[in-house]
């Protein structure tokens, strides 16, 4: 089952990646709690894992 992608305006411009730092595009809702911050890069690197986690992963408009 593919991960659910969501787009809505959740994320502050004081919101920052947990891998890098960036400015964080993309919430993601872990299916045993807990959530991750990720800029694009990031998002699009950890996105298998995410899948195979099924966790949610909300994406920042713009």
């Amino acid at each position: 089952m593919p991960t659910s992608i969501t787009t809505v305006p959740i994320l502050s411009p004081l919101d920052r990646c947990d891998r890098c730092g960036a400015t964080a595009q993309a919430k993601v809702v872990l299916a045993g709690g807990g959530e991750l911050l990720f800029c694009a890069h990031h998002a699009r690197e950890h996105g298998p894992r995410l899948n195979e986690l099924q966790a949610k992963l909300f994406l920042q408009l713009t």
